[in-house]
């Protein structure tokens, strides 16, 4: 136990203070069952906490990354994000089915590589990070480890979709396409922040986000801001087209 304990502490990416919770965090209820003793536990209660831990972290980290998206946006993408088969991924990308401890039945019936047994017992990990280390090291841990997915995420709704909207602004009225820059990028690799600056002829605008897309979206946003402050809201059309032939 002790050298896969090791192992898995490693991809987890998280050094236990106390190893009695990490080890009741890969106990599944059918090796429990099979021991005598009283004093053993399984990982259900675990479950139940990180469980809560793991909603409120990917809840906040979503109502971050989306400012503008209302409730019922951002509860289906976190319900997208948190379930069975999702989960499942996640621990699949360090190996958790390896480390679980299974009765005999379930180990014979390859019970590690069973969504649900998977599922369970990253929502234990995640709470035995809390309960080891707080709530920063359990923001970090799950921040980390779902970085890919929530990366991948897209905007689910058109009328969020900035980059459309300037680019069809433009091209409908100068027959331009705005141009997309990276300017900095600050923190560590894991919780990156992105800073993107959009410039179409002398309009430029600034934005940031935890990844490129978002990023772009927010300097989209903001560049629709600036034009909606102008007199007409909108590019000068022909006149500038003509001017710029004329240059």
């Amino acid at each position: 136990m002790e050298r896969n304990l090791s192992e898995f502490k490693r991809k987890l990416q998280y050094e236990f203070q106390d190893q009695l919770i990490i080890e009741e965090a890969l106990r599944h209820s059918s090796f429990v069952n099979e021991q005598n003793s009283t004093t053993v536990r399984d990982n259900e209660r675990l479950e139940f906490l990180g469980d809560a831990v793991l909603n409120l972290v990917i809840g906040h980290i979503l109502m971050k990354r989306f400012p503008d998206l209302k409730e019922g946006d951002l509860t289906r993408m976190r319900a997208n994000l948190v379930n069975e088969s999702q989960l499942a991924v996640i621990a699949q990308t360090i190996d958790l089915g390896f480390f679980i401890l299974l009765g005999k039945g379930e180990a014979q019936t390859n019970g590690g590589e069973k969504k649900s047994i998977l599922a369970d017992a990253l929502e234990a990990v995640i709470a035995a990070v809390y309960l080891d280390g707080g709530f920063d090291a359990a923001f970090t841990t799950i921040d980390c480890h779902f970085s890919k997915v929530l990366d991948s995420i897209t905007i689910p709704t058109k009328s969020f979709d900035y980059k459309s909207q300037l680019q069809e602004k433009f091209q409908s009225n100068c027959g331009l396409i705005p141009h997309y820059s990276v300017v900095n990028e600050t923190g560590p690799d894991h919780d990156k922040t992105f800073f993107i600056q959009v410039a179409i002829r002398d309009l430029k605008a600034e934005g940031s986000g935890k990844s490129k897309k978002t990023a772009e979206q927010d300097a989209a946003k903001k560049a629709l801001e600036i034009l909606a402050q102008e007199t007409n809201g909108m590019p000068s059309g022909k006149d500038e087209k003509s001017a710029e032939l004329e240059d």
